[in-house]
């Protein structure tokens, strides 16, 4: 921190610690410093880690979005609805980034506002034939559905993992 009173061995040594996960408490003693002055340095650090993290980016360009459930494997019923099953939107940058999110449900009002948060505005969003994404067709987003039983074996097909 550029204006910290603290000298740079120190702040350097408050890094560390910091990085192997040591509480701000025990960085204190170590580097001997008070302990409120060890916890606002852990807890800049933090603010500038979540500030230069990669979750604040946006996805643009050709975008497919889609929905899974993840869980082991059960008898009884699968898919929507099957019990310990966690559902996760997934969005995929063509060629580029992946990002994904735990979601309560598979249901629209749950999809489109994860979607719209990750999606910069004007990019094509490439989805099955799910129901719940035809708000897309009525967004900023351009809206291209992908029948994957019709398009199972297509070249063109963006989404070439059904």
């Amino acid at each position: 921190m550029r204006k910290s009173r603290l000298s740079w061995h120190k702040q350097s040594r408050l890094i560390e610690l910091f990085v192997a996960g040591t509480t701000a408490r025990t960085a204190a003693q170590w580097v001997g410093v008070n302990k409120t002055t060890a916890s606002y340095y852990f807890h800049r650090l933090r603010q500038l880690i979540y500030a230069h993290s990669e979750h604040l980016e946006w996805l643009e360009g050709e975008v497919e979005a889609d929905e899974r459930y993840w869980g082991g494997r059960r008898k009884g019923k699968r898919g929507r609805g099957a019990l310990g099953k966690v559902p996760v939107l997934g969005l995929l940058k063509r060629h580029g980034k992946v990002f994904t999110v735990l979601i309560p449900n598979a249901k629209a009002d749950t999809l489109l506002p994860n979607i719209g948060q990750k999606v910069r505005p004007d990019s094509m969003v490439y989805t099955d034939a799910f129901g719940r994404y035809n708000a897309l067709d009525v967004s900023e987003f351009k809206h291209y559905r992908i029948n994957p039983s019709e398009r199972f074996a297509d070249q063109q097909n963006p989404h070439e993992r059904y």
